[in-house]
């Protein structure tokens, strides 16, 4: 398993292909300037409703997706939860932002996509990936604190397992039915397992 912080990262955009590339992308709209990392669920560091420019600064999740994986191959749904958890509930990405960001992340070439695992694919950083990272130190290790400081911030609010278990529910139901039709022994599977969930909830 590779560290994040153990690699030797360096400046925001390098002068090579990398740092072209993402140049190259900005200009042309590709979600690297102003208001970029739209559709998000949460808030910014004031808490969940806000802004996300407040909480990322323009093409920061890039960094936070590729960190992340770098610590270990992850599906979507795993980088989403993760980056909830590291802040505390404080902001959550929708699936709207992270899958296309992790998209443009295999064709940049920067992950490798493997659905051996089965139908959800399964997210693993290159060399070409590390080498970004590693072209990014200072602005890797300011976002993941940043994330850090928003997570100790909210330590008083909502728990952030009930944040990530809820949001974890609604994903998941939306991709089961993304999937394709159910059948009716499944509807009545799913519909029981809700309403034992919420008659658990009721009696705590």
């Amino acid at each position: 398993m590779r560290h994040l912080f153990t690699h030797p990262l360096g400046q925001r955009f390098g002068r090579g292909p990398i740092g072209r590339a993402f140049e190259g992308l900005a200009r042309h709209g590709h979600g690297f300037g102003h208001g970029g990392e739209g559709g998000h669920r949460g808030g910014g560091r004031g808490g969940r409703g806000g802004s996300m420019g407040r909480f990322f600064d323009h093409g920061d999740l890039r960094f936070v997706i590729l960190g992340l994986i770098a610590d270990k191959p992850s599906h979507g749904y795993e980088l989403i939860k993760a980056i909830e958890d590291r802040v505390g509930g404080a902001y959550s990405p929708s699936p709207g932002v992270i899958y296309p960001t992790l998209t443009l992340l295999d064709e940049l070439g920067y992950v490798t996509v493997s659905t051996e695992t089965g139908p959800r694919k399964l997210y693993a950083i290159t060399d070409e990936g590390l080498a970004f990272l590693e072209a990014n130190r200072d602005t890797v290790t300011a976002v993941f604190a940043r994330m850090d400081e928003a997570g100790e911030r909210r330590g008083g609010g909502t728990a952030p397992q009930i944040v990530r278990a809820i949001e974890n529910l609604k994903l998941t139901v939306r991709l089961r039915l993304d999937r394709g039709p159910l059948s009716e022994a499944e509807t009545e599977t799913i519909a029981k397992a809700l309403d034992d969930a919420a008659a658990t909830i009721e009696r705590s």
